[in-house]
């Protein structure tokens, strides 16, 4: 059986164990569970055209629940299929950002049900893209530092989400610094105090090239979290940024571990109804925007990840990157089917590679974690964030390193590469950082005489995201 395993994942071949890749995939679980908790609170606080709020009810966080159950199984059910389908160690859950646009932007014209069919078809058209070839012709497209920059630039991005989630970095409420140190440029509260310890314990452990180093900070800092409310009865921060307060969870343990979870919302969309709502151009707009944010998000993501596990070719693409692409574009369409938002793959799973996982093993640990947390949502939504973040801090700065593969004396690559560093952290989007980027290459080779050696397809992207950046005025014109 092991033989079996171990030839059909190619865990040896790789370089790894059956260990490392259930360590890897317990840590990536550890540092996504978070999605559990948050999508429900985008998406069940806001209500449709109609004041219906997401999962039921009239009231905000009525559907709280039946979000969170429908959420953990969608996520466990494609980082599954992640894993056997593609070996690839990269999970699968409800995107960030992409929530929030369904949430505030898309189902404010229409119903939950519209909103969710729109999802659920600009998933299947990225289906067709990947299926004809496009998505995958696109990727190979795209220069090999230019990929680079897309993995450092997401390194500083889950660097920063990993800073703000836990208090480290904050609004400032003013406009100049737009952010800054804590509360008033000065470290406060006990959460920040749990985040700076365990990010140290990590480092150090790191340093000393201890075997498990992620996992063994995030369980000591869960500990630790532990004692801290236990002593100090810190409440939770509910949102408020000058909370001295638990930034999502606190930390405790629930009066019950395992619950019967309601799945209502399985089956929730009207594939069309968007059109009939809202008419068709502005539909189209929505489907082209989630649809754009979509494609190159997991193309960043996979590229990333893939780069941290040693395990993409010269042309720093992947292994099984068309399959990779099927089975996220079929996750979009299953979240929206779902009635959860479009699903995508998860830069965190970044830190199981860190760990040591190399293969789509870890996928299936942790979407096997994901399974159970669906009749194990009380026990989830106790663990802080400030526990697990380090984490996102540590893998950052492993993706950071591969900042010396850009040839920063070619302006043609140098420009595109800041800016798609740069970006991804100050804007907090993957895409609008590829999106920068591939324009400025562009538009560099033309003012420099060498338009003609563009692949065919950084034109096509390249304009396709000139109408990204332009949508608002756009649909305004149209309209």
């Amino acid at each position: 059986m092991a033989t079996a395993v171990d030839s059909y994942f190619k865990i040896s071949q790789r370089g790894s164990s059956v260990g490392r890749e259930v360590r890897g995939g317990v840590v990536t679980f550890l540092t996504m569970a978070y999605i559990i908790v948050l999508n429900p609170i985008i998406l069940a606080g806001v209500p449709d055209v109609e004041g219906n709020f997401l999962g039921g009810g009239s009231e905000p966080g009525s559907g709280f629940a039946t979000i969170a159950a429908c959420t953990a199984l969608i996520a466990g059910l494609l980082s599954i299929a992640m894993g056997a389908v593609a070996n690839f160690p990269l999970a699968i859950a409800a995107g960030l950002g992409l929530n929030a646009f369904v949430a505030y932007s898309v189902a404010s014209q229409m119903t939950w049900a519209d909103a969710m069919g729109l999802v659920v078809l600009e998933g299947l058209v990225i289906l067709v893209l990947v299926l004809t070839g496009f998505r995958k012709a696109v990727f190979d497209a795209v220069p090999t530092q230019l990929k680079t920059a897309i993995a450092v630039g997401i390194g500083l991005f889950i660097t920063f989400i990993g800073l703000v989630d836990a208090g480290f970095v904050r609004t400032s409420g003013i406009p100049a610094p737009p952010v800054q140190l804590g509360i008033g440029n000065t470290l406060s509260g006990w959460p920040v105090l749990v985040f700076c310890i365990t990010l140290l314990v990590m480092f150090a452990l790191h340093a000393r090239k201890v075997p498990g180093a992620i996992l063994i900070g995030i369980v000591f800092g869960t500990v630790l979290a532990g004692i801290v409310q236990a002593l100090t009865d810190t409440p939770g921060g509910g949102g408020d940024p000058t909370s001295k307060g638990w930034n999502l969870n606190v930390p405790s343990w629930p009066d019950q571990v395992f619950q019967s979870p309601d799945l209502g919302l399985l089956g929730e969309f009207n594939l069309l109804g968007g059109f009939d709502r809202i008419g068709v151009v502005a539909a189209f707009l929505l489907v082209f925007s989630l649809l754009l944010a979509d494609f190159f998000d997991t193309m960043g993501t996979m590229t990333a990840v893939g780069a941290e596990a040693g395990l993409n070719d010269d042309e720093g693409t992947p292994p099984n990157a068309q399959r990779i692409l099927i089975v996220d574009s079929v996750a979009a369409a299953a979240g929206g089917a779902a009635g959860v938002s479009s699903n995508t793959s998860y830069i965190e799973s970044a830190s199981g590679v860190g760990d040591g996982a190399r293969t789509g093993l870890a996928s299936i640990v942790t979407g096997l974690l994901f399974l159970l947390s669906v009749f194990a949502a009380p026990l989830v939504q106790h663990i802080p964030s400030e526990a697990a973040v380090p984490a996102l801090v540590l893998v950052g700065f492993l993706m950071m390193t591969q900042v010396g593969g850009i040839d920063w004396n070619d302006i043609e690559i140098a420009l595109p590469a800041f800016l798609t560093i740069a970006l991804m952290p100050f804007t907090y989007s993957i895409t609008v950082g590829i999106g920068a980027g591939f324009v400025t290459y562009v538009l560099l080779k033309v003012v420099r005489g060498k338009a003609a050696v563009l692949h065919p397809l950084m034109w096509i992207v390249a304009a396709l995201f000139v109408v990204y950046f332009a949508i608002d005025p756009i649909t305004r014109w149209l309209t």
